[in-house]
């Protein structure tokens, strides 16, 4: 899973697997998700990301993954 944010436009984008999108679902207004050919969720997206989520925090709680943190 890899989360993207994106000042510019103010979007986040959560990466969720790494098969493209096929199908895109707006879900409430601003945050879509986007689905694969076989209907699974491959990632949201979220417009003025900084209004819906605080973006200044993230808390990763009992995930069996490795942490890599990348600052540009």
């Amino acid at each position: 899973m890899k989360m993207n944010y994106c000042p510019e436009t103010d979007s986040l984008y959560i990466d969720l697997s790494e098969k493209t999108s096929a199908e895109s679902m707006e879900i409430s207004e601003g945050v879509v998700v986007d689905y694969d050919g076989e209907g699974n969720l491959v990632g949201i997206d979220i417009d003025n990301a900084s209004r819906k989520v605080r973006l200044s925090e993230l808390t990763i709680s009992r995930l069996p993954c490795l942490v890599e943190a990348v600052a540009t």
